[in-house]
């Protein structure tokens, strides 16, 4: 076992150096490019000056009050379309006459998208949270169904039929047969939906004017506060990147059982 861990340590530090080492060249890059008159500074800042703005934001109250309210935003739409999307899946994919029913309409309304629906969303709620939530509901929704619904597709008919035969329910078959092989392709699709339920949290507030990230790096565009517009760009992209982190490692503890990711967690 340790030498398991041994083994596996090793390629993941090494994935871990190289992320580390590009996010670094990344900023000297954006730091020579101003000061060598390449860009002017007044529209790209040196990274120097954004991350020091950062780190004036990161003793702020007031920036902590708009990332709570662009977290709330996020958790709460997404916790709704997850629980629409598994309700609705399973009742979808347990009927082959449903699947074949609303195989059209899911394919119509899935393409729209989001931010298209921004003036139905101000014209019903103004630019309350309620604005955010159907933005990001709705994105979220479909990435959570597909992947339930391919899931459910993927499951043996002959463990079905089986279970069937023995007397198992409905919800028995959901549990016993439906459930574990459509687990994976929904965690799939949550690490998918929380992504883009950020986006669409951030470009709600950026256009509609709901209260946080987003809002505020709309105000500092307009304001002309540039490197405190590029310095709370930088906090979203390092939300999102903690988001996907947290994503994944629930993905590998839910799944600790399943072939794709057994070897990857260290029990």
């Amino acid at each position: 076992m340790r030498n398991q861990r041994s083994a596996a340590a090793g390629p993941k530090a090494k994935a871990l150096g190289l992320g580390i080492g590009g996010i670094i060249l990344f900023f000297l890059i954006w730091e020579a490019t101003p000061r060598l008159g390449l860009v002017s500074d007044r529209y790209l800042p040196p990274a120097s000056e954004v991350l020091g703005r950062l780190g004036q934001y990161l003793t702020e109250a007031a920036f902590w009050k708009d990332v709570a309210d662009t977290m709330t935003s996020w958790a709460l739409g997404l916790v709704i379309a997850t629980v629409a999307a598994i309700v609705v899946g399973l009742i979808i994919g347990s009927s082959r006459f449903l699947r074949r029913a609303t195989h059209t309409t899911i394919e119509f309304l899935r393409p729209i998208p989001s931010v298209a629906l921004i003036p139905l969303a101000v014209l019903i709620f103004g630019t309350s949270i309620e604005s955010t939530l159907l933005l990001v509901v709705y994105a979220s929704f479909w990435q959570v169904l597909l992947q339930l619904l391919y899931g459910i597709a993927d499951v043996d008919a002959v463990a079905n039929d089986t279970a069937k035969s023995y007397g198992l329910g409905p919800l028995a078959r959901v549990r016993y047969v439906i459930w574990p092989t459509a687990l994976p392709y929904l965690m799939t699709g949550l690490r998918l939906a929380a992504a883009v339920a950020l986006i669409l949290a951030i470009t709600a507030e950026l256009i509609i004017g709901t209260p946080g990230l987003g809002k505020q790096i709309a105000l500092t565009q307009s304001g002309g506060a540039i490197s405190s517009m590029y310095a709370l760009v930088l906090a979203t992209g390092m939300i999102g990147v903690l988001i996907n982190l947290g994503a994944r490692i629930i993905e590998k503890r839910v799944l600790s059982w399943h072939p794709s990711v057994r070897g990857e967690v260290v029990l």
